[in-house]
C-alpha cells in the first residue's frame, strides 16, 4: 500500500509561482513512475505532468509546458510540480499519483494510487 500526501498549494496572483509536494510512504517509491493531475469545478481530471522512477523522462500537458517542472528525490519519497507563470486558468485540485505498472505514463487508468490534492487557486 501506498499513501501519497500533497502539500504546498494555496493562492497566488496571475504570473506568480507555486512548489507543490508530495511526500510517498512505501519503501519502493523509487521504483514507481509519478503524476500530476488536475481537477477543475465542472471538469474531468486531466493529466499536468509525468515522471519515470530515475527523473530522466519527463512528459508534459501541452497546456503547462514550458511553466511547469516535475521532479523527485528518491531518497526523500518526494515528487515536486514547480509551477511558475501561473494563469486563472491553472485554478484547480492538484493531485499526485503513484504508477508501479508503467515506466511513465499520462493515462489516468494507469496510476494506481492517489492523493488526496491540493487546492491551488490564481486570481487575474
Amino acid at each position: 500500500q501506498v499513501q501519497l500526501v500533497e502539500s504546498g498549494g494555496g493562492l497566488v496572483q496571475a504570473g506568480g509561482s507555486l512548489r507543490l509536494s508530495c511526500a510517498a510512504s512505501g519503501r519502493t517509491f523509487s521504483s514507481y513512475a509519478m503524476g500530476w493531475f488536475r481537477q477543475a469545478p465542472g471538469k474531468e481530471r486531466e493529466f499536468v505532468a509525468t515522471i519515470n522512477w530515475s527523473g530522466g523522462s519527463t512528459y508534459y500537458a501541452d497546456s503547462v509546458k514550458g511553466r511547469f517542472t516535475i521532479s523527485r528525490m528518491n531518497a526523500k519519497n518526494t515528487v515536486y510540480l514547480q509551477m511558475n507563470s501561473l494563469k486563472p486558468e491553472d485554478t484547480a485540485n492538484y493531485y499526485c499519483a503513484a504508477s508501479t505498472r508503467y515506466s511513465v505514463t499520462y493515462y489516468l487508468r494507469d496510476y494506481d494510487y492517489w492523493g488526496q490534492g491540493t487546492q491551488v487557486s490564481v486570481s487575474s
